[in-house]
C-alpha cells in the first residue's frame, strides 16, 4: 500500500467535508425553518466527524490533516450569497443548494473510490460508509425538497 496515494486522496476527499461543513453552516443560518435549521445543525456535526474520521487516517499515514475546502466550493457558497441577496433565500433555494451540494458530496466520494484498490481496506469501508451517508442525507433533501414545493 502505498502511504503517500492514500494521503493525497484522503486529503482531497476532506477539502469537500470541509465544503459540506461550510454549506451547512450556512443552510442553518439563512433558513426560516426551525426544523430544517434543526437538522441542518446535526449535519454540520456529522460532516465535522467525517473530517475528523479523515484526518485522523491522514495522520495515521503520516500526511497533514487537511483543514482547507475546495476552491469550485468557495466560489459557489459566494455565488448562492449573491443570489440570495438578490432573489432571498426561500426554503426550496437552500434545500436545492444542499442537494446541490451533497451531489458534488458524492462526486468526491466516488472518486475516492475510484483508487479502491490502492487503498487499505479499513480506509475504503470509511469511504464507503460516509458516502452511504452522504447518499441517505441527499434523498432525506429532496424529500425536503418535494415537501417545500
Amino acid at each position: 500500500m502505498n502511504n503517500e496515494k492514500t494521503v493525497d486522496v484522503l486529503q482531497e476527499l476532506n477539502q469537500f467535508v470541509n465544503d459540506r461543513i461550510e454549506g451547512y453552516k450556512h443552510a442553518a443560518k439563512v433558513t426560516k425553518d426551525p426544523a430544517h435549521q434543526s437538522y441542518y445543525k446535526d449535519l454540520v456535526n456529522q460532516s465535522t466527524k467525517f473530517s475528523n474520521e479523515i484526518n485522523s487516517t491522514i495522520s495515521n499515514f503520516g500526511g497533514s490533516p487537511e483543514k482547507g475546502t475546495t476552491a469550485k466550493g468557495k466560489i459557489y457558497r459566494g455565488w448562492m450569497d449573491v443570489k440570495a441577496g438578490i432573489t432571498g433565500s426561500d426554503e426550496e433555494s437552500v434545500i436545492e443548494s444542499n442537494i446541490y451540494g451533497e451531489e458534488w458530496a458524492q462526486k468526491a466520494y466516488n472518486d475516492a473510490l475510484d483508487h479502491k484498490g490502492e487503498l487499505p481496506q479499513n480506509v475504503v469501508q470509511m469511504v464507503e460508509k460516509q458516502k452511504q451517508t452522504s447518499l441517505a442525507t441527499c434523498e432525506r433533501l429532496r424529500q425536503m425538497k418535494e415537501s417545500a414545493d
